[in-house]
């Protein structure tokens, strides 16, 4: 089978870069970028690399791992965050199928990129670094599209299409398992698509000799942690997906359904785990071709049920019972864009955002708990973050050689919360007297309302067909969420560990007064390629971030966890609150791709490279940025034959040494991982066989965060990651 390649340049920061992923079956998905975007360079994984990652994961975040310049924060088997050249979580846009999804939960277990299976999964593009501002809004760190597969229609004059397909894993390590279907009905203007998943896996193991420190047995539970266990690592997830579309000549207006449902899911770098995460989305997109140029529209609304408490297995980290805590978000919104074409040349798009996001945190009262009971605890109440957004870019291509873009985005986020309260007045304090927690709070302003401006200037320089230069500069803006303004109680510790999506055990409070992050970046990149197959591309980029919402250790008030002895403490859990401070970024990305053997017989031979390097310091402190990944490089060697791909992988890390001292980040030691993969297809049916960590080594996550799924939750052990697991899967297509 014919490798398709794709050899446009992508730059990882400073050229937008962007890699598309396409889907196993469901249909061979037609890619149509829009006229000359930048940005729209597709590279990275083809189908059969898309298989291979859906047999080692049930998490579509890791669809991206060891793509140039991406990494990604540890957390529950299907919520990694994904992470942009140092820059995760809400600094990252998320759009699945077009829709701007939200973590609706204080821990941000319920990441966006989980809302969608990575069997339903029909490309993935990724912005990073001066992303187009019709692409980009309220992020720093760049943009991530995830799409379930494209409308598929039957030919003209042929009978009704009916296709589908049916797949099965099983991996070893956790003892995961799971399936997913698919089934198209489809005539000439008419098509109905369904997806189904499910996933069930237990605890992993680790590497090595790993022996959890201080396992201790909760006689409520009667719970053991064997040997090399990772607590709180189990998971079971649950998607259905509806599509359905109707074309006429150059329209096409599709409805998209989801559903899902997470029973429970473990997450062993936080004090909870989530126990449902129950989610409904309605999405109706419209896309048309006009004399004039194009036209997008989409209008969608998604609404969450969240809970978290600790798992009746995990029961081991405290002798409480539990903590209840809900949550529920409602997110709707629309866009619509015109790529207007003004000559041969030039191109113009306009447009409009708007989302509007409602979120209620509560914490139920607990009895017989005296510190939970008796009142409710508000988190959130009536959290309110709207955004409304109008943009403007232009395109030009001036010769064979040239290409330019220019972009404007201006950007309205407003936010506002209502009163909160704690568990009691005793503890907390009366939520109707100013000068108590929850009374200050309450007769403060909390409406705000952020003007923001993005700003993108790019030029694309391509000599002849083997060499591609692009560089540029961006400002990008993005506004506090919810919980980093609005989050209250400093009364106790455990109220502010219950805020906290860093996976560092320390806990959290908000600061009305923060400013928005104003990101300025200045990148650039090199491509050499030939029509063989080789290509070498270098991407380095700086970016200076003003008021960029980091975290000192809270302000010193008398009786809250915010004490004297916090403001020094350098070996434990601290608490700590958002503040603006100034950052900086630097690093960059270099991947390649070179043949080594054609048609040879035993097949052809191709050697592949990823290296990334960032750099992260706060200039405000001189103090190192959290989480920043250590230099690393994947490096492998693909063989195909006939129906046979193969392949052996190294992946290699460096030390984690420059870790961020107000947090008390964990040291993790260098590292380096094997691991193999053969897939064989034949007809109507496909196999693919992996061995990931082959030697079974131990290792600390540099990524991971701290890891607290036992008793006593404690400093000091950094996250594990898996050891040896040998992964299976089968599709039969029909």
């Amino acid at each position: 089978m014919q490798l398709k390649r794709i050899t446009l340049c992508v730059a990882l920061a400073f050229a937008p870069n962007a890699f598309a992923v396409e889907p196993t079956e469901l249909p061979d998905v037609v890619v149509t970028a829009e006229k000359l975007l930048p940005s729209s360079n597709y590279s990275g994984l083809d189908k059969r690399g898309l298989m291979q990652l859906r047999t080692n994961t049930s998490d579509t975040a890791r669809l991206l791992d060891g793509q140039p310049g991406v990494s990604l924060y540890s957390a529950g088997g299907v919520s990694s965050l994904p992470v942009i050249h140092g820059m995760a979580d809400d600094r990252v846009r998320v759009k699945v199928d077009g829709m701007d999804l939200i973590s609706a939960c204080a821990n941000h277990m319920n990441s966006p990129l989980s809302y969608i299976d990575p069997a339903n999964v029909g490309s993935v593009k990724v912005f990073a670094g001066i992303t187009p501002v019709s692409i980009g809004g309220d992020s720093i760190g760049g943009t991530i599209q995830v799409d379930s597969a494209a409308a598929e229609f039957a030919k003209a004059g042929q009978d009704t299409l009916l296709k589908g397909q049916v797949g099965a894993f099983y991996r070893s390590n956790n003892a995961a398992q799971g399936g997913n279907i698919t089934a198209t009905i489809a005539g000439e203007d008419l098509y109905m698509r369904y997806t189904g998943s499910t996933v069930r896996a237990g605890n992993y193991k680790a590497g090595g000799n790993f022996k959890a420190p201080g396992v201790s047995v909760n006689s409520l539970a009667n719970v053991y942690v064997a040997g090399n266990e990772v607590a709180s690592t189990q998971y079971k997830a649950n998607n259905q997906a509806m599509a359905f579309g109707l074309r006429r000549d150059n329209h096409l207006l599709e409805l998209k359904l989801g559903l899902q449902s997470i029973p429970y899911q473990g997450f062993a770098n936080q004090y909870m785990d989530m126990l449902k995460n129950d989610s409904q989305q309605i999405n109706l997109g419209y896309t048309g071709s006009y004399g004039w140029g194009a036209l997008q529209a989409r209008v969608y609304s998604e609404h969450t049920r969240h809970y978290m408490n600790k798992l009746e297995a995990t029961l081991t980290r405290t002798q409480v019972l539990g903590m209840p805590m809900d949550t529920d978000g409602k997110n709707t919104g629309f866009s619509v864009k015109g790529d207007v074409i003004l000559s041969d040349r030039d191109l113009l798009r306009v447009g409009t955002d708007y989302q509007r996001y409602r979120l209620n945190d509560w914490w139920s009262s607990a009895p017989p708990s005296m510190m939970m009971s008796p009142n409710t605890f508000w988190n959130i109440n009536n959290g309110q973050r709207d955004r409304l957004a109008v943009f403007a870019e232009w395109e030009a291509n001036w010769n064979q050689k040239w290409l330019s873009q220019l972009g404007l985005r201006s950007e309205t986020v407003t936010m506002n919360t209502g009163t909160v309260q704690g568990y009691s007045t005793a503890s907390y304090g009366d939520p109707l007297l100013a000068t108590s927690v929850p009374g200050a709070f309450n007769a403060a302003n909390r409406q705000k309302t952020d003007n923001n401006i993005d700003l993108t200037a790019l030029a694309r320089y391509t000599p002849d067909e083997q060499k591609t230069f692009e560089f540029g500069f961006a400002q990008k803006t993005r506004s506090p969420n919810l919980y980093e303004r609005f989050a209250w109680s400093t009364n106790n510790a455990m109220a502010m560990h219950m805020t906290n999506w860093f996976g560092d055990g320390n806990g959290y409070v908000g600061n009305l007064n923060l400013k928005p992050e104003v990101a300025r970046t200045l990148s650039g990149s090199a491509s050499w390629h030939d029509d063989n197959g080789f290509e070498v591309k270098v991407a380095p980029y700086y970016t200076y971030v003003q008021n960029y919402i980091d975290a000192a250790r809270c302000t010193v008030v008398a009786g809250t966890a915010c004490t004297a002895a916090n403001l020094t403490l350098a070996n434990n859990f601290v608490n700590l609150q958002f503040v603006n401070q100034n950052a900086r970024l630097y690093g960059a990305d270099v991947s390649a791709r070179m043949p080594m053997a054609e048609a040879t017989g035993v097949g052809s031979f191709a050697a592949t490279g990823v290296l990334n390097y960032v750099n992260g310091k706060n200039l405000t402190t001189g103090d190192n940025l959290y989480h920043i990944m250590p230099l690393n490089a994947k490096l492998g060697i693909e063989q195909r034959w006939d129906n046979w791909t193969n392949s052996v992988e190294a992946k290699l890390v460096s030390a984690k040494t420059n870790v961020q001292a107000v947090r008390n980040e964990l040291r993790t030691g260098g590292y380096s991982l094997l691991n193999l993969h053969s897939s064989y297809e034949w007809k109507q049916l496909r196999f693919d066989l992996g061995v990931e960590n082959l030697l079974n080594k131990y290792y600390a996550n540099p990524m991971g965060g701290s890891y607290m799924g036992q008793l006593p939750s404690a400093y000091g052990t950094s996250m594990p990651g898996m050891g040896r697991s040998i992964n299976a899967g089968v599709t039969v297509k029909f």
